[in-house]
């Protein structure tokens, strides 16, 4: 099979051929037409109204008058041909002849034209019709010179294929999350029901063992929370209902907050935050959204950060865009994963056999709102360190 390049360069010169081909073939017909036209109007002048066409060029071009001649021996009538008249008269006879051959020819031309695009229309929309409904080599549907038309349409189509795979995968994996949760919706809830049932029967129970049993009842229902809004995540998750409000915005000030904020969430995993912030970077952007963005990174970097290991955060400007970082120091994510933890509903811990980790969103999300923006977001992992890079346009 032909390569979409090849096929597009042949395609090309067939098309180029074919349309030179046709220019002079109706160069040719424009002049078998005149001859034509020209011939009937000779034999219809020349033969059926020779004694008429006569009398008519008599009347109008011809001047008599009455002479005498020496040699002849006397007077007779003599005619001569008024020129002038003659001359003026063909100029605008052919003029005439002219316009309405040219506008006869081009009308002929026209709606042969026209009917004859409207058929290439119809039989090109019928193959277009059997090429992405059926498994078809393009060679097969496409013959010359509709050849670059089949290389745009196997670009399409190919791309069509890779989207419908990527959005069954995507499927595929909201499902499955979907029946992760549903089962794990369980544990906790037995866990929960359990101890207080224990603590309910057994009102006599010594107080450390009271305290032991509503500890671990408390965990499980804030897991069971954690559960249920990952649920909901999942089940309301749309990227077409994000709309900015762009304002201008301290973004120094903005890292420092979110800094101070996490502070409680940094503290139970033994982790701390660094920030290496430029004073007085200002953006126009939407400020919420953007906060959206960093929380979900910095969730996503406390999930697999190791405990009582540094988080940082730098953020710079660098001609007209601000570049930040965030850097953690975790396991190596590997390269087939790192090429797919911006897509929906992706997990690292595909397993679910650790609370790290949410609905497979929070990054996807972090993307868009990034693009909105006109950034870009980025992720690499070596050496025991993953960080995020987000670059945003100051305007």
């Amino acid at each position: 099979m032909k390569s979409p390049s090849t096929l597009r360069q042949s395609g090309g010169a067939d098309i180029k051929l074919k349309d030179r081909t046709k220019r002079i073939l109706k160069l040719l017909l424009i002049l078998l037409i005149t001859a034509g036209v020209c011939y009937l109007v000779y034999f219809q002048v020349d033969y059926l109204m020779n004694g008429s066409f006569v009398d008519w060029f008599e009347t109008n071009f011809t001047t008599m008058y009455n002479t005498y001649d020496a040699d002849f021996g006397g007077e007779y009538v003599r005619k001569e041909i008024n020129w002038y008249e003659l001359k003026a008269f063909l100029m605008v006879f052919f003029t005439v002849f002219v316009i309405i051959l040219v506008l006869a020819v081009t009308a002929i031309l026209y709606f042969y034209g026209k009917r004859k695009t409207r058929k290439n229309v119809e039989e090109l929309e019928k193959k277009i019709q059997r090429y992405m409904t059926k498994d078809l080599d393009m060679e097969e549907v496409f013959p010359p010179p509709y050849t670059e038309v089949g290389a745009r349409m196997l670009q399409i189509k190919t791309g069509m294929i890779r989207k419908e795979g990527s959005l069954k995968q995507e499927a595929q994996r909201k499902n499955d999350l979907i029946t992760y949760l549903a089962h794990d919706l369980k544990t906790p809830l037995t866990s929960v029901l359990g101890y207080l049932n224990l603590l309910d029967e057994a009102p006599d129970m010594p107080e450390a063992q009271k305290e032991k049993y509503t500890h671990i009842a408390l965990e499980k229902a804030q897991r069971l929370e954690g559960l249920i809004e990952e649920f909901f995540e999942i089940t309301q998750y749309n990227l077409q209902n994000i709309f900015l409000e762009k304002e201008d915005l301290d973004l120094s000030y903005m890292l420092m907050q979110m800094t101070e904020e996490f502070y409680p969430v940094l503290a139970a995993h033994g982790n701390e935050i660094k920030l290496e912030a430029e004073e007085a970077l200002h953006l126009y952007a939407d400020a919420d959204k953007l906060a959206r963005v960093f929380n979900n990174i910095l969730k996503n970097a406390v999930a697999y950060s190791y405990p009582d290991t540094p988080i940082t955060v730098r953020a710079f400007r660098n001609k007209n865009k601000i570049i930040l970082s965030f850097e953690n120091q975790g396991k190596n994510i590997p390269k087939e994963k790192l090429d797919s933890i911006f897509e929906k509903f992706f997990r690292l811990d595909s397993s679910r056999r650790t609370n790290t980790g949410g609905a497979g969103l929070g990054l996807a999300i972090a993307k868009e709102i990034v693009e909105l923006h006109g950034g870009s977001i980025s992720a690499k992992s070596q050496e025991e360190k993953v960080v995020f890079t987000v670059e945003l346009p100051v305007k």
